[in-house]
């Protein structure tokens, strides 16, 4: 399988952003539609991955201008396939753009490990959030940085 990823605007890929979340976060996870949809989609950078065979928009991720990480997602006929991680590295080299230091995710609860594999530490104490538990995680730009390091692909803007 072959796919390409871009850094896109809200304001011009907002109907293939939307599919994706929408598929995952409200129809999957059940994330009220006025939970997932926020006033920060129009000033975040966004990432955007589309499989090449089909052209479908299968996974997004966005960054927030002070280094919040959130919104990633995968359509789950592609999860077992690590796309995950390229949208995580793509963010990470916005945040690198912005010359953020730190980038920081609230990750729910059963996906810790997952961003401790990816260099994210906890930071604080579990909360609740829509009624889901979730644990504040940050890491150092320069560590994700040569961490995703190791990864095989480029991105297109």
């Amino acid at each position: 399988m072959s796919y390409s990823i871009s850094r896109v605007n809200w304001q011009q890929a907002a109907p293939l952003l939307k599919n994706i979340r929408e598929k995952v976060f409200i129809c999957e996870r059940r994330i009220p539609k006025k939970v997932e949809f926020d006033q920060h989609d129009a000033s975040a950078f966004h990432m955007l991955v589309c499989d090449d065979t089909s052209q479908e928009p299968i996974a997004t991720g966005r960054i927030s201008p002070n280094g919040e990480i959130s919104r990633i997602a995968v359509v789950s006929s592609h999860r077992a396939k690590n796309i995950d991680k390229v949208v995580l590295h793509g963010l990470f080299a916005i945040a690198q753009e912005l010359s953020l230091k730190e980038v920081f995710i609230l990750c729910p609860l059963e996906k810790v490990d997952y961003f401790i594999m990816h260099q994210f530490q906890p930071i604080g104490s579990v909360y609740m959030v829509a009624g889901r538990p979730k644990q504040r995680m940050a890491c150092s730009i320069k560590t994700a940085l040569e961490h995703a390091s190791q990864a095989k692909y480029y991105l297109t803007h």
